[in-house]
């Protein structure tokens, strides 16, 4: 799990991550890739399959609301940022399963620490959520 050291007096935008500074580059997408709606949970539904792979049809099938279209998007742009990787089989019909690359799995636990804090702050967000929502009525 990473450990966040803000002992020394650090700018805002340095964060020292495991004894290292980490200075956020928004520019690089990886950021906004991993914002957008798809992205997490096609991480995650390929993280609890068996070997880290799945068809894209079962993939698909389990991807609630997720598009042909999206699916094919968002595998794609994981390919290229080295997450995921593409197996096609030269079957008859073809076959195409998509794997965690050992980088893609490295990401979960990042992942694994922003769901923890998620749980553990939900209901003051939910209330701050009512809050703000009942002063603007």
């Amino acid at each position: 799990m990473i450990r966040l050291d803000r002992s020394h007096h650090a700018r805002p935008d340095e964060i020292a991550v495991d004894r290292r500074h980490f200075t956020p580059y928004p520019s690089n997408g990886i950021c906004a890739r991993l914002g957008d709606k798809w992205t997490v949970l096609v991480l995650w539904r390929l993280s609890a399959a068996p070997e880290r792979r799945l068809r894209f049809s079962r993939l698909k099938n389990e991807v609630e609301g997720i598009t042909q279209r999206m699916l094919t998007l968002t595998l794609r742009n994981l390919e290229r940022d080295g997450l995921v990787v593409r197996h096609y089989f030269p079957e008859v019909p073809p076959r195409v399963e998509y794997e965690l690359t050992e980088m893609g799995s490295g990401i979960l636990s990042a992942l694994e620490g922003l769901n923890f804090w998620i749980h553990d702050n939900l209901p003051r967000i939910e209330q701050s959520r009512r809050a703000y929502d009942d002063v603007g009525e």
